[in-house]
C-alpha cells in the first residue's frame, strides 16, 4: 500500500495522489480549521482560529504521551488556522473534484485512477494560444 504523506493543499492534490498510485492520502491540514475539526477554538483580536498540530509535533507528543523523547525528531507543526466554519461545503467540493477527475480520465472507481491517468510534463508556463488569440482580436 502507498500513502501520499502530506503537502496536499487542494482537492486537486488528492486527485493527483490517487492518479499517481496512492492508496491513501494524508491531508490533515486540509481538514483543519473547520467547526468539526479537532483542536480548541481560540479567539484572537476578534477573529476565530482552530488549533492544528501534526501527529508527530511536540504538542501532540506532550498531549498524547506526556513528554517528547529526546531521540525522536519533531516532524509535525503546531499552528493556529483561521476558522473555516462548517466542513460540509468543503466535503462537497472535494467529492466533486474527485468525480470530475474520474470523468476526465474515464475511471469509475478510485482504484482505476492510477491505471487511467496520464501525466504530461509541461515546460511552457504561458498559454500562447490565448495570447495569440488576444493579439489577433485587438
Amino acid at each position: 500500500m502507498i500513502i501520499s504523506d502530506g503537502g496536499a493543499t487542494s482537492p486537486g492534490c488528492i486527485s493527483k495522489a490517487f492518479c499517481s498510485g496512492a492508496d491513501f492520502v494524508m491531508a490533515g491540514s486540509m481538514f483543519s480549521g473547520f467547526e468539526q475539526s479537532g483542536g480548541k477554538t481560540i479567539e484572537k483580536n476578534g477573529k476565530k482560529f482552530k488549533e492544528y498540530y501534526g501527529s508527530s509535533s511536540n504538542k501532540a507528543m506532550i498531549e498524547n504521551y506526556g513528554h517528547k523523547d529526546n531521540y525522536r525528531a519533531t516532524e509535525g507543526r503546531y499552528t493556529l488556522v483561521p476558522f473555516k466554519g462548517d466542513i460540509h461545503p468543503f466535503l462537497q467540493d472535494l467529492l466533486g473534484s474527485l468525480r470530475s477527475t474520474a470523468t476526465y480520465i474515464g475511471a469509475r472507481r478510485l482504484k482505476e485512477f492510477s491505471r487511467r491517468a496520464v501525466f504530461v510534463r509541461v515546460h511552457n508556463q504561458l498559454n500562447t494560444s490565448m495570447a495569440k488569440y488576444d493579439q489577433d482580436n485587438n
